[in-house]
């Protein structure tokens, strides 16, 4: 082949895995940005008043995976440590993005609440230990956030996305009772107002039974 045609061939190459980086950064920060419109999972009710079955209705009613993993101080976390409490496991894209910032600051000021009524709070990325630190150390976190580097929580979820070297976990929460049943899964989450709507629905939960 003519070095000529192989230079340019070449170039082609290099042109479109920097466009495939390129796609997949952008992918990551789009939704690490965060979702801030008027909708979440519940459009703002009750779970109490809602039909569960009809959102999501492949996970309400199953035993939430098991997992073990260690947050941004090297202490590990099982799900069995969690069993007789609420446990609000949350997952996000990315640390320090903007989305991820206000959704963690809103959990950080109702964390006392939330301990208050025995309801525990995990947030989950596939960012590393020393990552999550920084990040909880900046916002002066209370609760932790497990590093799921190998993407095994993340993918026994089903909320891996992205593609190839710039894979993410989506946003979303899922909401586990104290027998470590899932009771529902918020796909759509509103960053600014998550965390209290999540506070109210278990409130309604525990009112319920």
């Amino acid at each position: 082949m003519p070095r000529a045609i192989s230079k340019i061939l070449r170039s082609q190459q290099i042109q479109i895995v920097t466009l495939g980086i390129l796609i997949g950064v952008l992918s990551i920060f789009a939704h690490a940005d965060g979702d801030t419109s008027e909708s979440t999972g519940f459009k703002q009710t009750s779970l109490i008043k809602v039909d569960a079955a009809g959102f999501k209705g492949e996970w309400v009613g199953k035993s939430a995976p098991d997992f073990r993993l260690k947050d941004q101080n090297d202490q590990w976390h099982a799900l069995a440590d969690y069993k007789g409490k609420w446990l609000v496991l949350y997952f996000y894209p990315l640390d320090n993005s903007p989305g991820c910032t206000e959704e963690a600051r809103q959990f950080r000021d109702l964390y006392p609440t939330y301990e208050s009524r025995n309801i525990a709070v995990l947030g989950v990325s596939l960012n590393d230990v020393a990552s999550h630190k920084s990040f909880s150390d900046k916002l002066g976190l209370p609760f932790p956030l497990l590093a799921d580097t190998n993407h095994e929580l993340a993918q026994a979820f089903h909320v891996v996305g992205g593609f190839g070297i710039w894979p993410y976990a989506k946003r979303e929460t899922f909401l586990i009772d104290p027998q470590g049943v899932i009771v529902y899964n918020y796909s759509s989450v509103n960053t600014e107002s998550h965390a209290a709507q999540v506070l109210k629905d278990i409130e309604a939960l525990s009112q319920q039974n």
